[in-house]
């Protein structure tokens, strides 16, 4: 016997070896009869069903919409997990809009009870006239064509069986088996900008061609598509361009150069979402922002982006979830002789003898009658100069860190040993060339970084 085309969705679709599901259920004609298909087949496909929903508290129905859920799986005999969240309070948190909010409460807590009840897909029952406005929607905020590939039917855990039918056929199927359901009414609130297209801009655009969502459900498959092939190509280069995996991830900026720019950007996606998690609220913008930084004249500079930062420092490419806390100021008073414990942990040894040891990177020694008392180590402030031992003049400690190449990161950490306002020593890199020992000429002050 010939299944209707849900049915046949439901079969296609279903992944292998599941045997596990959770469902999530608003209450809505869509998850009502998604949970209906799925209970339908539930026996001879031998999977298990559980049943999730979550109350966002912002409509004075809500609690209506939670108790209907209840009572269906009761009816049902389905196990039914059901949490309140205030999604107006996580969205003035974390200023963004209710929607924004909503999605990522739902998801937070669908992932959490899948989590708990070790299933193995999560039951969504997105269908194509939600894909047609995701695809409306992300092209309007200028998504690149990654993001117009839209829903999935397949998403790491996420399965969505009814995303090729039309919701008029699910409409058709909940009348047939005179299913019961409520309807929210903020889907008719035109203060959504998903509600503006689904009862404004797409009715319009449905007469003009009524085969438009068909084509573009069409058109998102073909993106889906072509990604699946870039995806795969770039797991096979992006190991290759990371240089170190310490604090976030750098990748070479020579090697991003070399590559094409239509698919160094996908690399940069792809750089993001490694160290986020995902690529909500990353957009064509964002991206650019970060080719920008690539392939600018700046050797140091950074971006703040939504749940990410990106830095260039010199020639990598630095990716954290979020930006690297500044130190703190230091300004430290060394006794003479004795030990310093600097805020990194090493420490600065002080000692007076009769005769010179050497130098080194690590080791500076003075002649202790050319010091002006007392000595401080310090961090570095904005202006500073020092005269460098064999270079005519003064130089800005800034163009000196630059010709070395020192990371902003590091220079901020980097002590600097001071006679009342003189630079002696950018410890570990250069000394001044102030109070230099001479032999056989008095005290000489050594100090070692440990």
């Amino acid at each position: 016997m010939k299944l209707s085309p849900l049915k046949q969705s439901i079969t296609d679709t279903i992944p292998p070896e599941t045997s596990r599901v959770l469902v999530a259920v608003s209450g809505g004609v869509d998850s009502v009869v998604l949970l209906h298909l799925l209970l339908s087949f539930a026996k001879s496909l031998k999977f298990s069903l559980q049943v999730a929903h979550l109350d966002h508290q912002i409509r004075p129905t809500s609690a209506t919409d939670a108790a209907f859920v209840a009572d269906l799986c009761a009816q049902w005999d389905l196990p039914c997990h059901i949490e309140l969240c205030d999604v107006l309070a996580l969205a003035e948190q974390d200023k963004i809009s209710l929607e924004m909010a909503g999605r990522n409460a739902r998801r937070e807590f669908l992932r959490r009870i899948a989590g708990q009840l070790d299933t193995q897909q999560i039951v969504l029952a997105h269908h194509r006239d939600d894909q047609v406005e995701t695809f409306m929607l992300r092209l309007l905020r200028g998504s690149g064509q990654s993001g117009l590939a839209a829903m999935r039917v397949h998403q790491d855990v996420w399965w969505r069986p009814l995303l090729n039918c039309s919701r008029e056929q699910i409409l058709d199927y909940a009348r047939q088996h005179k299913l019961s359901w409520v309807e929210d009414k903020s889907n008719r609130d035109p203060a959504f900008l998903r509600n503006q297209f689904r009862h404004q801009l797409l009715p319009q655009l449905r007469e003009i061609n009524p085969r438009f969502d068909h084509h573009i459900a069409r058109l998102t498959q073909q993106f889906q598509f072509e990604e699946n092939y870039w995806q795969e190509q770039v797991e096979q280069i992006f190991a290759d361009l990371i240089v170190s995996t310490n604090d976030g991830f750098r990748l070479s900026r020579p090697l991003l150069l070399e590559q094409h720019p239509a698919f160094r950007l996908r690399l940069l996606r792809e750089a993001l979402c490694q160290v986020r998690g995902d690529l909500q609220r990353i957009e064509a913008v964002h991206l650019q922002a970060v080719e920008n930084l690539l392939t600018g004249q700046r050797s140091q500079a950074q971006l703040d982006l939504p749940d990410s930062w990106v830095a260039r420092r010199y020639e990598t490419l630095w990716f954290r979830a979020s930006a690297p806390e500044s130190p703190e100021p230091f300004d430290l008073l060394l006794d003479i002789p004795g030990e310093l414990e600097l805020p990194d942990g090493r420490v600065l040894r002080v000692t007076l003898q009769d005769e010179q040891e050497g130098e080194s990177l690590n080791v500076v020694e003075f002649a202790f009658t050319g010091l002006q008392l007392p000595l401080r180590a310090r961090n570095w402030r904005a202006g500073d100069r020092f005269e460098p031992q064999g270079v005519a003049g003064q130089k800005k400690l800034k163009h000196f860190f630059a010709d070395k190449r020192i990371e902003l990161e590091e220079r901020l950490k980097t002590p600097l040993l001071v006679s009342e306002g003189e630079i002696l020593w950018v410890v570990g890199m250069r000394r001044s060339c102030h109070a230099v020992a001479e032999r056989d000429r008095g005290t000489i002050l050594r100090v070692e970084l440990l």
